[in-house]
């Protein structure tokens, strides 16, 4: 009896240390998993992890997963692998969600991709109005630590349209269509070495202020996660003008003057609208 009472210790103490390698081996693997995910319409504001005195607002998506409903959380715009966010898109996706083991330090221990998208609607506007009233360029209140150009607009930002309103870049590779995803995209030409280089909200082209040459009026539009889209940046009376009254071969010229989360310019960059 006693050498039977002994084995059975000894299988128990075997069964608990297999329970603890088993737990601690799956501690070690990530865990992945397929949910489903709302992204609110509305942007929220978030802070870098260093940014301890919140000194420094960064814009960001609004989300919601089905296994935490009520419970909205920032992401950043690039925050899900293979998802372009647009201002006043509602959106219901399916995401994989990986919970990593061992997280890069100081880094999120989640990471999300996109499967699908289940829905998209337009729920607003994606315009935002100005909260100080801006009526020329002078008006503009620019930050003041901004003293080094960051941005310049892909392929040196010439666009040609013709009178059917198709868009094309100079050298004549077509965009997307003027009324869906057309973009200025904008890229960053700090050399890497550069501390601006991977910047905080007060270098983040967050939005632009339009200078056209055909109004006085200055319109504030948001950026994409990649540049603007040509829809909120001409009107589409411009667009009409361009298509329509427009002579082959003549230029507009329209000035955007980059601005950060606080609506404050931080550089002006130049495109220009030639009719084909």
């Amino acid at each position: 009896m006693k050498t039977m009472k002994i084995w059975r210790i000894a299988f128990a103490m075997l069964a608990a240390f297999s329970l603890v390698s088993c737990s601690s081996d799956n501690d070690d693997k990530d865990i992945t998993k397929e949910i489903a995910m709302s992204v609110s319409a509305e942007p929220g504001v978030m802070y870098d992890l260093f940014d301890s005195m919140g000194e420094q607002p960064i814009e960001c998506m609004r989300v919601m997963t089905e296994d935490e409903p009520g419970q909205w959380q920032n992401l950043y715009f690039s925050g899900i692998k293979g998802f372009t966010y647009e201002r006043g898109h509602e959106y219901e996706l399916r995401v994989k969600r990986t919970i990593l083991a061992n997280p890069p330090q100081d880094a999120s221990n989640r990471t999300y991709e996109l499967v699908r998208i289940l829905a998209d609607k337009k729920v607003e506007d994606v315009a935002e109005p100005m909260e100080k009233v801006v009526k020329s360029e002078a008006d503009i209140e620019y930050e003041q630590q901004c003293q080094v150009e960051k941005y310049a607009i892909a392929k040196g930002g010439d666009y040609l349209v013709d009178a059917d309103g198709k868009m094309a870049y100079a050298d004549g590779t077509p965009t997307p269509e003027f009324d869906k995803h057309a973009q200025i995209y904008l890229e960053n030409i700090l050399d890497k070495s550069h501390p601006l280089w991977q910047s905080g909200a007060r270098y983040m082209a967050t939005y632009a202020y339009v200078l056209s040459p055909l109004t006085d009026e200055i319109r504030l539009v948001p950026s994409t996660h990649s540049g603007f889209l040509f829809k909120n940046v001409l009107t589409e009376n411009e667009m009409a003008h361009v298509q329509q009254s427009m002579k082959q071969g003549e230029t507009l010229h329209y000035n955007l003057v980059l601005a950060n989360v606080y609506k404050r310019g931080i550089q002006k960059v130049e495109f220009t609208i030639k009719k084909k």
